[in-house]
């Protein structure tokens, strides 16, 4: 249990936090009084405290003064600030994980003093329903058990695997994007399907469930997802006629383009290009 005894700090309270915090609580990884949770927000702290049950607070430096485990979750524009703010409080002996877009793990160890630890984690927002992809990756001072440390973290909101940093990148513009990509596909074949007559609401939940289903297909059968496609189309039916159709307006190549164009973007937040 590689969160067994650890008190851990979650410097951020927004919709992410949350979503950690409620999952290890969920999971029974760790009890409410081994949260800390900080934010500049006092009415957000309040509802934590009293929907949760965790400890909170407005002062960053309290929380990693206790926490074995300290997740950075606030947005890009505010983590220099944060990082100067409790870098002296850091021990080396803490994980520092960090879901922070575009901020590498070099430019946290930088702010701190000693070889401090720093795993950073690339999520996306189905971990607010327990569903997430996510992704970690090791800095130069973390170790193995600081690596287990975030994997058991974030499997409580979803999926987590571990990739090399140099392909988070890659990771934030294909599942840290990819809820939006899958959002515009579901909106174009809902209006298809209401242009053609079908309620809204009716066409919402088919194509919602129809999109869900399959990916668990993909999950839990572990099958290309090619073969599962070929399973669906019969020579000369429906399905054929609809991915001709899909094919024809050049899908497939859109769908990389939107990956790369995201990842390239990514790289450019991470002063990596």
């Amino acid at each position: 249990m590689p969160l067994r005894g650890q008190k851990i700090g979650c410097l951020g309270g927004g919709a992410m936090g949350e979503a950690l915090v409620a999952g290890l609580l969920r999971e029974g990884l760790v009890t409410p009084s081994a949260l800390y949770v900080s934010d500049i927000n006092h009415e957000r702290l309040e509802y934590l405290q009293h929907k949760l049950g965790v400890n909170v607070t407005i002062d960053n430096t309290d929380v990693v003064k206790v926490a074995d485990i300290t997740i950075l979750a606030v947005k890009p524009q505010v983590v220099v600030p944060l990082l100067e703010e409790i870098g002296p409080a850091i021990r080396v002996e803490q994980t520092i994980i960090s879901i922070v877009a575009g901020v590498t793990t070099a430019k946290i160890q930088s702010c701190f003093k000693g070889p401090v630890p720093v795993v950073r984690v690339m999520p996306n927002t189905p971990c607010l329903l327990g569903e997430g992809a996510c992704a970690v990756s090791a800095g130069t001072y973390a170790a193995e058990e600081n690596v287990a440390k975030a994997m058991a973290i974030f499997a409580a909101v979803g999926k987590v695997l571990a990739v090399p940093e140099s392909m988070l990148d890659i990771v934030t513009g294909l599942s840290g994007s990819g809820p939006a990509y899958m959002y515009v596909l579901l909106e174009g074949f809902i209006d298809g399907a209401v242009r053609l007559g079908l309620p809204r609401d009716t066409a919402r939940i088919l194509i919602a469930q129809t999109m869900a289903g399959a990916a668990k297909m993909v999950l839990e059968t572990g099958e290309h997802p090619g073969k599962l496609k070929d399973m669906v189309t019969t020579p000369g039916g429906t399905t054929i006629a609809g991915l001709f159709a899909l094919e024809d307006g050049g899908v497939r190549a859109l769908m990389m383009k939107a990956v790369a164009a995201a990842t390239d973007r990514a790289r450019e937040m991470s002063g990596l290009k």
